[in-house]
């Protein structure tokens, strides 16, 4: 049987599939208030020309339009990689509680990998970080993608 946190994980991999699908890097999120998804995302950088469109910025604007509030206090967000600096650094602006991610990211983490953002002193607000929930699917998927990547590059050369 899943653990809840599990089965949140399992819909931002659903997401991210649909970044897949489109040819992004396949990236998902969903935000989750008492026990319910209020907000999803997949990367849309590419197809956006939108460095910010990140999963987690995409889930976390569309969380603030379904509360009406910049804060999203008492939310979780579910990713399916470790969040890098820009993302983690939101986290903070919106006073999302926990954070729960799948594969960490060993070039650009900044939850604990890399660097972790929520060590600094000086932020007023600091996230919980639950991290490799169900890491191998999330670790597979993105990896499958790049594999896939780097062979249609070998055979267009």
């Amino acid at each position: 049987m899943l653990s809840s946190d599990e089965l949140f994980m399992a819909e931002a991999l659903i997401e991210a599939q649909k970044a897949a699908a489109i040819g992004e890097i396949p990236i998902g999120a969903v935000i989750v208030k008492d026990g319910e998804i209020i907000a999803r995302g997949f990367n849309e950088s590419i197809t956006k020309n939108d460095p910010t469109a990140h999963a987690e910025i995409v889930a976390i604007r569309r969380a603030g339009e379904v509360l009406q509030n910049y804060r999203l206090v008492d939310c979780e967000l579910y990713v399916t990689l470790e969040p890098c600096m820009m993302c983690a650094g939101s986290f903070v602006h919106s006073r999302l509680k926990r954070i729960i991610y799948g594969a960490g990211d060993s070039r650009h983490g900044a939850l604990g990998t890399q660097l972790n953002v929520n060590t600094f002193e000086s932020f007023n607000h600091k996230v919980s970080i639950t991290p490799a929930v169900l890491a191998e699917e999330c670790r597979t998927l993105i990896q499958s993608f790049f594999r896939e990547r780097r062979k249609q590059q070998k055979s267009s050369q």
